[in-house]
């Protein structure tokens, strides 16, 4: 997996590319809560270069959506392939997180 990191205004842009899984999750977790502590409050991850996020990689999602939450923020999700949106029907983590088909649907709300 690799981060493309970039801010776009106030809000933090991250595309993942490859598969979000036990054996790299902490790269993105401490990549926005690094940012967080610098003072972002809204962040967009993009999934448009993943086909597949395990367990844990879910786990870290609703950790991070969970903290930006508790300090005024909110952590949006973009462009999940038609399997990872099942996925996260099937979850119900389709509830938790506001779900857009593009990168730029998920920055117009901000």
């Amino acid at each position: 997996m690799s981060l493309q990191v970039e801010m776009q205004g106030d809000v933090l842009v991250i595309a993942v590319d490859g598969p979000l899984i036990v054996g790299n999750r902490q790269e993105l977790k401490q990549t926005v809560l690094d940012r967080v502590e610098g003072g972002v409050r809204k962040v967009v991850v993009d999934f448009a270069g993943t086909a597949y996020i395990d367990s844990s990689g879910l786990g870290v999602l609703v950790s991070l959506a969970k903290r930006l939450r508790e300090l005024g923020g909110d952590l949006r999700l973009a462009a999940l392939s038609d399997d990872l949106l099942t996925l996260f029907e099937l979850t119900k983590l389709d509830a938790l997180f506001q779900i857009t088909a593009s990168r730029e649907r998920a920055l117009e709300g901000f």
